[in-house]
């Protein structure tokens, strides 16, 4: 089986973890190249000192550590504030990534996303799947992120239907562990962030395929 390039589009650090930990550590087992690209970062003077700032920086290098990325791309964009950044120079810092790796697969945040950083940077991003102008793409996905996509509105344009589904089962432990690098973002049960919550989401997609635990994505365009 040929091996695949992938690209995980995180808009904050803990995305990638919380929607697809399993589906990225599957992807390197099965030999692919993995390359995680995030939208948003924190930074000193926006609300953050310099002690959070440092700890954040860490953890992402231990989470790509634990990953084992091929290769990170941080657009260091300032979080909660995308809204305020021209659309313009987020496609062209994403389109430079894609250009340069040129995917096969590519891993979205999903576009009804109750955060306005997550709807404008999967506008942003599936922008830059075009295949006249990205013809390495052969297969986009949009993720399921907790605390995100479940408080979309309950509207169609908003719904996450899932039909992809990646059995996990032989993955869960090392998410959980890698998940609680961030210290920050857990949180404690029956929230959303929870150890607990992240396990029952996975318990609760895996039923779908008979399997333990699984990851759900809506899989928007395939090409063969």
């Amino acid at each position: 089986m040929k091996k695949k390039k992938v690209l995980f589009v995180a808009v904050h650090p803990d995305d990638e973890t919380l929607a697809c930990g399993g589906t990225i550590l599957r992807h390197k087992a099965e030999g692919d190249e993995i390359y995680w690209m995030l939208i948003t970062n924190i930074h000193t003077g926006n609300e953050y000192d310099e002690e959070i700032v440092a700890s954040r920086q860490i953890e992402i290098e231990q989470v790509a550590k634990e990953y084992r990325f091929d290769k990170i791309f941080k657009l260091d964009f300032p979080t909660t504030r995308l809204d305020e950044i021209p659309r313009g120079d987020i496609v062209k810092a994403i389109s430079k990534v894609v250009q340069e790796i040129m995917p096969d697969v590519i891993y979205l945040p999903n576009r009804g996303d109750v955060h306005s950083d997550h709807s404008i940077a999967f506008q942003a991003a599936y922008s830059c799947t075009k295949n006249f102008r990205y013809p390495s793409i052969k297969r986009i996905l949009m993720m399921e992120t907790l605390s995100e996509t479940e408080f979309a509105p309950p509207l169609i344009e908003s719904a996450f239907i899932p039909n992809v589904f990646i059995d996990i089962s032989d993955y869960i432990d090392k998410k959980i562990e890698i998940m609680k690098i961030y210290k920050g973002e857990l949180m404690p049960s029956p929230l959303p962030r929870s150890i607990n919550t992240i396990k029952s989401l996975a318990a609760f997609r895996g039923s779908s395929i008979s399997a333990n635990y699984a990851e759900a994505f809506m899989l928007l365009k395939e090409i063969y």
